[in-house]
């Protein structure tokens, strides 16, 4: 009788009337017709490409307001359909993968000098009393819309102001020896400078160590996996 009504009056004026609920209706449609409404089709083809568009990182919840989004007002649809229909498709959301941030550290390469920027009750002083007293230096990514790039400072601590740096799409040993080699052109007759990094590979190739022997600079490294023996310099890369 509905079916037989819809081609003269809306659904919603229908319903009403005969006592029956829109739920039961397609329940009833669906099963004579002995397969999907037009509707549920519909529904279920938006459901899976709202998943495919998240990578299938969405959950039913995002998946639901996409595609009602996607459906429009004058074919919404129900939340609880979303879910029955990823149920029978499959579709679970799966967590998103990071990328993983660039690190310098390729594993103990060379021998590790201590960190002399501790006192004897494990507190941090990063405070120098004049120039060329103390260096602290790191290696750091940025992301632009050109690509990557990559900075190398060597801050003084006298003054907090970079003495060397140097910037390339690629953070290999010239970035980071190029760095030390233009802050060494600051220092005096009798400055022998400590220079503190973390544990990266810049700091412990050749070339970089040479440099260190040859302008009589005292090395210095943060311990192992331990992010705030470098707080300072790592901040100012931030």
């Amino acid at each position: 009788m509905v079916e037989a009504l819809r081609a003269e009056c809306r659904l919603c004026e229908i319903l009403p009337v005969a006592g029956m609920a829109k739920s039961s209706y397609e329940y009833a449609r669906n099963a004579q017709a002995g397969g999907e409404t037009e509707e549920h089709a519909a529904a279920r083809k938006a459901v899976i490409e709202a998943s495919g568009a998240s990578g299938g990182t969405y959950g039913c919840r995002r998946v639901y307001a996409q595609a009602s989004a996607d459906a429009g007002d004058g074919a919404a649809i129900g939340e609880r359909t979303v879910r029955d229909i990823m149920r029978d498709e499959g579709l679970v959301a799966c967590a998103a993968k990071k990328k993983r941030r660039y690190s310098s550290y390729e594993g103990e390469i060379s021998e590790a000098p201590e960190s002399l920027l501790r006192d004897e009750r494990g507190r941090h002083r990063f405070h120098a009393d004049k120039p060329n007293e103390l260096w602290i230096t790191d290696v750091t990514e940025f992301r632009i819309p050109a690509g990557r790039a990559c900075l190398s400072p060597i801050v003084g601590c006298s003054g907090g102001m970079p003495l060397g740096w140097s910037i390339s799409t690629s953070p290999d040993a010239g970035m980071a020896d190029s760095s030390l080699l233009g802050a060494c052109r600051w220092l005096g007759e009798g400055d022998h400078p400590k220079i503190h990094s973390d544990r990266g590979c810049h700091c412990r190739w050749p070339g970089w160590i040479g440099i260190c022997d040859e302008n009589g600079l005292v090395r210095s490294m943060s311990g192992k996996g331990c992010g705030p023996d470098n707080a300072r310099c790592e901040g100012l890369c931030a």
